[in-house]
């Protein structure tokens, strides 16, 4: 038997194995700290609400609005910035200091300012100069810098450039919204959907509707409802002036359009890399006088502002709700509150600037007030 004075000399003097993860963590680098503030940052952040409409002319069918303007930069853009950030470090993109540069019509640069401050990094959102005022001054108030360019065409271009000149990271979320996220789960947005509605009369939603900025949330959706074998479908709504629906249709990705989107947020002049039609079970356009039009009829339902990417989420889910009626079929329909009307007060909310840009909605809110009690969508005149 070897002596306890010999086995404590012993023990004294080997030393254990050095777990590299420990030691990392004792000596991190600045992009490992960087990822843990990220991480630490998710961390305090509660899940997103999912609210139920109450629509009794819609007989054994529910609607829920994900609603995303609880992240704490105020959109579902959110999410997507924080998967940008994480994708970039980890690809060894942004270092120390690195000046960020993000292509945006406002909600993806407010959360990437956020970010971006979070970590001590400059940051430039290149934006078009029509931008909704109050997206100007959230990205200011993060500590961003807004260049404005006169179309939004000309973003991603300018972009580039800033960044080479700066060297600097471009963001681009047009490309890597797509890949930046985990489709398969990790919290993601159709997991947590899924999740929510575990307890709701129709579990499984019979349909998910979102609308396509950089198509990335979409392809997410898409790609989980497949991965995890689930009936759901996936409609992709696109307001006028996007290529989105007729990309979908044509299957013709050099499509351009000459006008940019009166719908912030969402539809694009040139057919996006982040876009997988492949995902899409059915696409539908929206008029803009309708998407106003419904944000308008939502507020009366909900007692609060939402934006307009919204009104074209909730006109779609309408579409297909009355579809499944006139079919007698019942199920759920999800779609998303994209981000909070207070950022439109002088423009969606705005009576002469929505007929100076918009046109004429009071066809759209005679037509929603009808569905408030017969259920149907009547056709216009």
């Amino acid at each position: 038997m070897i002596p306890f004075e010999v086995t404590m000399m012993i023990s004294n003097t080997i030393q254990p194995p050095v777990d590299s993860h420990s030691a990392h963590r004792l000596c991190p680098t600045w992009e490992a700290l960087a990822i843990g503030k990220i991480e630490a940052d998710f961390q305090r952040s509660a899940d997103t609400h999912l609210i139920k409409l109450e629509l009794p002319m819609l007989d054994g069918i529910d609607i829920y609005l994900k609603d995303e303007s609880t992240h704490p930069t105020g959109s579902l853009k959110h999410r997507l910035a924080r998967s940008l950030f994480l994708y970039a470090l980890c690809n060894g993109w942004i270092k120390q200091g690195t000046p960020i540069i993000e292509s945006s019509s406002g909600s993806t640069a407010i959360s990437e300012a956020y970010f971006a401050r979070l970590l001590g990094l400059p940051f430039i959102a290149v934006m078009p100069k029509s931008t909704a005022k109050k997206k100007i001054e959230q990205i200011t108030f993060y500590g961003g810098q807004c260049h404005f360019v006169d179309h939004s065409s000309e973003i991603y271009a300018e972009s580039a450039r800033l960044a080479a000149e700066l060297g600097g990271h471009y963001m681009d979320q047009f490309t890597y919204a797509e890949r930046a996220t985990d489709w398969r789960g990790n919290n993601n947005i159709a997991n947590s959907i899924f999740n929510q509605m575990e307890r709701e009369p129709h579990t499984i939603p019979r349909w998910i509707v979102m609308s396509p900025g950089t198509g990335g949330t979409s392809a997410t959706i898409g790609r989980y409802i497949r991965y995890q074998r689930l009936a759901t479908q996936l409609c992709v709504v696109d307001p006028q002036n996007s290529v989105f629906f007729d990309f979908y249709q044509s299957g013709d990705a050099s499509l351009t359009c000459c006008n940019g989107s009166k719908i912030e947020g969402i539809g694009r002049p040139r057919v996006e890399p982040s876009f997988i039609p492949g995902v899409v079970d059915s696409m539908l356009q929206i008029p803009d006088a309708a998407s106003v039009a419904t944000i308008h009829w939502l507020e009366q339902l909900i007692g609060r502002k939402t934006g307009a990417s919204t009104g074209t989420n909730l006109y779609g889910a309408l579409q297909l709700a009355v579809q499944m009626q006139a079919r007698g079929e019942q199920g759920s329909i999800v779609t998303l509150i994209c981000d909070s009307g207070e950022r439109y007060l002088d423009t969606y909310y705005d009576a002469d600037w929505i007929a100076a840009n918009i046109g004429d909605i009071a066809p759209y809110q005679r037509q929603l007030a009808a569905f408030n009690h017969f259920g149907q969508l009547s056709e216009l005149d």
